[in-house]
Parts: C-alpha cells; structure tokens; sequence
C-alpha cells in the first residue's frame, strides 16, 4: 500500500451542542473516531506500506480557534494535529509521510451534521483573501494528492492548508471570534 487519507470524523450532537454539558461518552467517541482511527490507519500502512515507503494523509479543520458551531471537534482536531507530529516521527523511521490537509468549510455529508454550519461559510466569504467556494472539493483533492505523490517525498509532520488563505489573516480585535 503507497498511501492512504484519513476522512474520518465524528461527533454525537451534544458534543457539537456544547462544550460543558456533554456525556463522557460522547466525547469519547469523538475522540476515538476522529483521532484514534488516524493512528490505527497509520499502523496498518505501517505494516503494509512497500520498503520504498508511503504517505498518510489525514483531512484537518482550523483548531487555532474557539469556533462558534464546533464544539468538540475543535479538541478532536487539536489532538489530531497533535498526533500526526507524532505520526510523522515513529512512521518516518519505515519512511511513511503523515501529513494533513486544513480545509475551509466544505458542504459535505459530515457538514450537514454541524449546526449552524453556515456561519464558518460566513466567515471564509468574509476574510479569506481567495475566493471559497464550499461546494468545490476540488483545490482540498489536488492537495491530497500532492501529499500522496513522491512528489512530496521529504514532506512528513506538516498542515497544508488549503482555505484560500483565510489562516494567514488576522481577525477582528475584541470580537472575541473571527469576523
């Protein structure tokens, strides 16, 4: 196996409900489901990958910040990211890349379940200095594929983010959240 993405996140609705009123439980899902899988799927490409190597891939979403609709998904994201550092050091050693894509907000099947979903296309149409389409996965699939490729042969540990720059912006003093 030369390569394999991790599209895989979950979240009960009362982990993206709240952040303080939530069973254990469901955190605990999240957690397992969003994150845990990552490092299975990078244990399995581990033991199947070819001795020239492999790449893993897994898709992220911003976790700098408290967003107003994702509740503890921000936390699985945050650990996600933390993981893949973790990946990219033991996996390098059998020469598999972990690296992550950091989408913008993407009108998905897992979106759907996000309430509110529609004020993070707010904000992207309000501050990324390219043009967002949330109904084009296109630019996020041509990043996957980069990472996948040799071409990203000396690539492991890294965000790529493709959110038409909306990362690299500065957000509005006082508002306690992007504008």
């Amino acid at each position: 196996m030369d390569g394999a993405l991790h599209a895989v996140a979950f979240a009960p609705q009362s982990a993206l409900g709240g952040i303080t009123d939530v069973p254990a439980g469901d955190v605990e899902l999240a957690m397992r489901t969003s994150v845990w899988s990552y490092s299975a799927l990078g244990r399995l490409l581990h033991h199947l990958a070819p001795s020239s190597g492999a790449s893993l891939v897994g898709l992220d979403f911003d976790s700098a910040r408290a967003w107003p609709v994702y509740n503890w998904m921000g936390p699985c994201k945050a650990a996600l990211r933390s993981l893949n550092g973790y990946l990219a050091r033991d996996l390098g050693a059998v020469h598999v890349r972990a690296n992550l894509v950091a989408a913008g907000p993407l009108r998905t099947r897992a979106a759907s379940g996000i309430p509110d979903f529609e004020l993070l296309v707010d904000r992207w149409s309000q501050q990324a200095p390219l043009p967002w389409d949330p109904m084009d996965a296109s630019s996020v699939a041509d990043a996957v594929c980069f990472l996948l490729s040799d071409l990203a042969r000396s690539i492991t540990g890294e965000v790529l983010h493709v959110d038409g720059g909306f990362h690299a912006m500065a957000t509005c003093l006082g508002s306690g959240s992007p504008r």
